[in-house]
């Protein structure tokens, strides 16, 4: 079956996605939600003064604040109604994920299918709504006590704005999870990813024009600008080789008799990847950071607030040793939490049992289930090591040269995943289709006979 799956996707082409008419119409849903979600950056939530906005974030822009705004694809900096992005939601995911490992009750929902997913998505959208109402209205009261050169950054501040800014975010927001649940259910890829991605994407050219002008201008050298670009593409390159990587586990079936015919006692290998979480661990970091982050900025740019919120916003600038370390930590653990999410040593093993397959030289069961976990655990710790020096090495060289955000390990790696991600998905779409073909092909042959 593998083979024939791989001779199929080599025999590819252009004619072939010119017949698949259900992936044509996923893509272009897909693009044009992505074009939705442009749009909407450029919205302004009401009684905010652009150009004082524009001169404060460009103050903050180092901070982790920066990143927030480099994620929502410049919304954040022109306060629009996609300001928030769909970070709330990314963090109440990892909430309810938590929870349901945790209370029983959660747990038993998980167990339970279809049904018991779409409740637990359910929560997922209700503490959306609650941590986007939180961060909004920290949004909001910050903003009234901002101050640039040219006046305040909202014109008229009271308990009328606060109520229009909480709603425009927040219904922002929810707009932006219904629109990543349509483009996973009716488009190509995950649809949270992708839209983090665009954001990303959308503000490149920009950042690549900044990258070139420091270097004319002296700021930096021309040999290091080259030598980052090189570094760039190497960086690339081991992200690409890392997410392709995989420890392939040797699975035996044993022969068996029925009649005179003997069937099985094939081999079969099961595909382990070393970054099993992907590209989860950073964005789930980033949201976590973002939550008291996004109050203590807007504090810190408003000159307001007591002496420790300053510290600690200065502390979670880019290279800053309490941005590295939480940074790194958070990575780690998500890393290690999202694998045990998404693979069960033990279901797997048991499953295995039941189709009679086996390792070579290992027990079905419980040495089975006890193999996996170790081969998984050292798989992760690696994946996770790997994850850490992408992401905060080149974050390092952003905060001390003041590179744009857009050259950052966390974003090279979401668009080099994400591009990865969402064009297996349209190879196995067109894989598909092809099948389809042949069996349509077979039987109008057999009918002929």
């Amino acid at each position: 079956m593998a083979s024939a799956a791989e001779q199929l996707a080599a025999n590819l082409n252009f004619s072939t996605f010119a017949k698949a008419s259900e992936l044509k119409k996923r893509i272009w849903f897909t693009l044009g939600a992505l074009i939705v979600f442009r749009i909407g950056t450029y919205i302004p939530v009401p009684g905010i003064d652009p150009t004082v906005m524009s001169e404060l974030m460009t103050r903050t822009g180092g901070g982790i604040l920066g990143m927030f705004d480099m994620f929502s694809g410049g919304a954040l900096g022109r306060m629009t109604v996609f300001a928030l992005n769909i970070m709330p939601y990314i963090s109440a995911s990892i909430i309810i994920q938590l929870m349901s490992s945790a209370i029983p009750q959660l747990e038993a929902l998980k167990k339970e299918g279809d049904s018991g997913r779409r409740r637990l998505n359910q929560y997922t959208r209700y503490l959306t709504a609650v941590i986007a109402i939180f961060q909004s209205y920290g949004i909001a009261v910050g903003l009234e006590s901002m101050r640039g050169s040219l006046g305040p950054a909202v014109i008229d501040p009271g308990m009328f704005f606060r109520f229009t800014c909480c709603i425009t975010l927040v219904g922002g927001t929810m707009f932006l999870m219904w629109i990543g649940e349509q483009i996973t259910a009716r488009g190509v890829g995950n649809g949270s990813s992708l839209i983090i991605f665009a954001g990303i994407v959308a503000n490149l050219p920009s950042a690549l024009a900044n990258l070139l002008e420091l270097g004319k201008t002296g700021a930096l050298s021309p040999i290091f600008v080259l030598a980052f670009v090189i570094g760039v593409v190497v960086l690339i390159g081991f992200v690409v080789f890392m997410e392709r990587a995989q420890r392939r586990i040797v699975i035996q079936y044993p022969k068996r008799q029925v009649g005179q015919k003997v069937y099985g006692g094939e081999s079969s290998h099961m595909p382990l990847k070393i970054n099993t979480s992907g590209v989860i661990p950073p964005i789930f970091a980033s949201s976590i950071l973002l939550i008291p982050a996004t109050v203590i900025g807007f504090s810190h740019a408003a000159g307001t607030g007591p002496n420790w919120m300053r510290w600690l916003a200065a502390g979670l600038g880019h290279g800053q040793p309490i941005y590295m370390i939480l940074y790194a930590a958070l990575i780690v653990f998500f890393s290690y939490f999202y694998t045990a999410v998404v693979f069960n040593p033990e279901e797997t093993a048991t499953n295995l049992k039941k189709q009679g397959g086996f390792i070579p030289g290992i027990r079905p069961g419980t040495n089975t289930a006890n193999y996996f976990d170790r081969i998984l655990t050292r798989l992760t710790t690696v994946g996770a090591v790997y994850l850490v020096i992408v992401c905060l090495v080149p974050e390092f060289l952003i905060g001390h040269y003041s590179l744009p955000f857009y050259f950052g390990g966390t974003s090279l790696l979401i668009i080099v995943s994400v591009t990865m991600d969402t064009v297996t998905q349209i190879q196995s779409h067109l894989i598909a289709h092809q099948y389809e073909g042949l069996i349509k092909r077979g039987r109008g042959r057999g009918r002929l006979r």
